[in-house]
């Protein structure tokens, strides 16, 4: 514990009602968020003589301040905590690193619905059905559903401007309501009201529905509908072969599975809604070393159910693992408070739901197995890399590549990776501006200067800084990053990465200021990771590098055209039928577009013929 703390009279003020308490160390960042039924029992906890958790002795040893906020209720306490971790990401807390919303399937509520892909808060009229696992699972469940019930998927501005029916209706995969007379507003209905039935998991209400309309269509000799809603019983007989569907067809419900080995953790959740397995997702949660699985599952159950800006539905039933203890209780009512209904955490089940559990525990087991045995070829590369050049220490690695076409859009990438293998979220891209065309050295000592002539934070500076390319590249990046760096606390090692003559992967030459250079065994794990970096970096460059030049010749040339704002530009393709019919376009057919007189004609003609 910090020196400048005193445990014993803060305790003295302290309330024993329910609250949050925020831990500051030092330099005034929260270290920890915690809450408690009793602020001043809970709080007396951390300054025993005797404390068994190394990671509680670790945090008490770094805590300068303590803030106490009092609450009305356990529950009050719980959601408190949520927002506060979300907030400051504190150092000794279990971070969830789930920064995605959840997709949902959305049928609007107009006059003639159609289905989409919806993320985050939901706003727009209609119903939301979900949530999927990730989009995969929705793009899939769309295509189905187009083959089956040929609702409309396109977007609204394409369906109010049609006088012509698109390639869907013409392969049968929508019924056209775009276009007035192709299908009755009643019959449209009726596709929509079987969407939804399938869409809450009621495929056998639906089935016996399409076999009444079937036997309805028969009967009046209507064969070509009875042949349709045939095909839609057969279609959807099929997936009902393919999908598990519990007992209970209207289970709803989350069940969650941990595996925990060498100080790491793998939470796994399976998403069931109305009785069928919608997907299912594994997050390994950011934790202290020594810290209890009971902390990280009511640390992931808070964070992943509490965070309703995501979007996230919170089911009647969540199924975990492992017992909570106390905390059952008041998480189930702090759910039940957020969700407005009832909401059970179990952690005993019986039957197919005890078939859940298990099978959400393989999975989180196996994907650990799989992240742990990837961690350990990471770390084995970055200690051969480490080694083989000389380096006391090696946490960050930061690479630089240069892409362009011809000189075109210039673009420098900056790939981040640490000792588990690529931080992406720290991943940059530069836009060159102001040199000549193809000039690699001037881009690449822009980038340098532009990345590293800020203050930079000291756990930032990296150990290595490997520039894609050969030994002028490397001169220049010395040139630059030389005087940059003279009054950092330590000096990255500059590591030029030359491709071979024949530029195979293997082959790659490593260039070192001193004039050194050296290649590696194709089978080193330190090439493997070397080579891993500058892909990244080589990447990261030419996808940046094909947006740029992609919005350039996106472009419309109308857009230069003085006098033509968004409206006329949208009146002219309209009218015309698109650019290329433009562009054929005579000076008098271009005059004849509402709002354009002869002289804007004239401009528009000249742009387009010399643009």
């Amino acid at each position: 514990m910090s020196e400048t703390f005193d445990a014993k009279s803060f305790l003295k003020s302290v309330t024993n009602q329910p609250g949050v308490y925020r831990m500051y160390d030092q330099a005034g960042d929260v270290i920890y968020v915690g809450k408690a039924k009793d602020l001043k029992k809970r709080l007396a906890s951390y300054f025993r003589v005797q404390v068994s958790s190394e990671k509680t002795r670790a945090l008490v040893r770094n805590i300068c301040k303590i803030d106490v906020t009092v609450t009305h209720t356990e529950t009050e306490a719980l959601i408190l905590e949520h927002n506060y971790i979300k907030q400051y990401l504190p150092k000794y807390n279990v971070l969830l690193r789930d920064d995605k919303s959840y997709p949902y399937i959305f049928l609007s509520g107009q006059h003639h619905p159609k289905l989409a892909v919806h993320r985050g808060a939901k706003k727009r009229k209609g119903e939301y059905f979900g949530p999927y696992p990730d989009s995969g699972a929705v793009r899939q469940s769309l295509h189905l559903l187009q083959k089956i019930f040929p609702i409309r998927q396109c977007e609204d501005s394409v369906y109010a401007n049609r006088s012509r029916p698109c390639l869907m209706y013409q392969i049968g995969r929508c019924l056209g309501p775009c276009v007035k007379g192709l299908v009755s507003d009643e019959e449209y209905a009726e596709q929509v009201n079987f969407v939804r039935l399938f869409l809450q998991g009621k495929d056998r209400q639906v089935i016996t529905s399409l076999v009444d309309k079937m036997e309805v269509a028969s009967q009046q000799l209507a064969f070509e509908k009875a042949a349709r809603y045939r095909d839609q019983i057969q279609a959807l007989r099929r997936i009902q072969e393919q999908q598990f569907v519990s007992q209970d067809s209207d289970d709803d419900l989350d069940v969650i599975g941990i595996a925990h080995d060498k100080g790491m953790a793998c939470i796994h959740a399976l998403f069931i809604r109305q009785g069928k397995v919608l997907g299912s997702r594994s997050y390994f949660p950011r934790m202290p070393a020594d810290t209890d699985m009971n902390e990280v599952i009511t640390s992931f159950i808070s964070q992943f159910y509490f965070n309703q800006a995501e979007g996230r539905t919170i089911p009647s039933v969540i199924l975990v693992s492992e017992s909570l203890g106390d905390e059952q209780a008041a998480l189930s009512a702090a759910l039940t408070e957020v969700a407005g209904r009832k909401v059970e955490l179990r952690s005993q089940a019986r039957g197919y739901r005890a078939r859940y559990l298990k099978l959400a525990q393989t999975n989180a087991l196996t994907a650990l197995t799989s992240k742990l045995n990837h961690k350990m070829t990471v770390h084995q590369r970055v200690t051969e890399l480490r080694e083989l050049l000389g380096l006391d220490s090696l946490s960050r690695m930061e690479c630089f590549d240069i892409s362009h076409t011809m000189g075109e859009k210039t673009v420098a990438s900056c790939v981040v990776f640490n000792q588990e293998g690529p931080v992406k979220a720290e991943y940059r891209r530069f836009n060159i501006t102001g040199i000549t065309g193809g000039d690699d050295y001037a881009a690449m000592g822009q980038v340098l200067n532009r990345r590293y002539s800020k203050q930079i934070d000291p756990d930032k500076i990296p150990d290595i800084i490997f520039i894609d390319g050969g030994k002028g590249q490397l001169s220049r990046a010395h040139e630059v990053v030389s005087p940059l760096c003279s009054d950092w606390p330590k000096r990255p090692l500059l590591v030029g990465v030359a491709k071979g003559t024949t530029r195979k992967p293997g082959l790659e030459t490593l260039l070192l200021v001193t004039g050194e250079e050296f290649s590696l065994p194709g089978d080193s794990p330190a090439l493997h990771l070397i080579q891993h970096i500058r892909d990244e970096s080589h990447d990261h460059a030419i996808s940046g590098h094909r947006a740029q030049r992609g919005k350039a010749r996106k472009r419309s040339t109308l857009e230069d055209v003085e006098g033509i704002g968004p409206k006329r530009r949208q009146a002219l393709l309209k009218y015309m039928g698109g650019l290329q019919e433009l562009k054929r376009a005579s000076r008098e057919e271009i005059e004849k577009v509402p709002g354009i007189s002869r002289s804007l004609a004239e401009k528009i003609y000249d742009a387009l013929q010399h643009g």
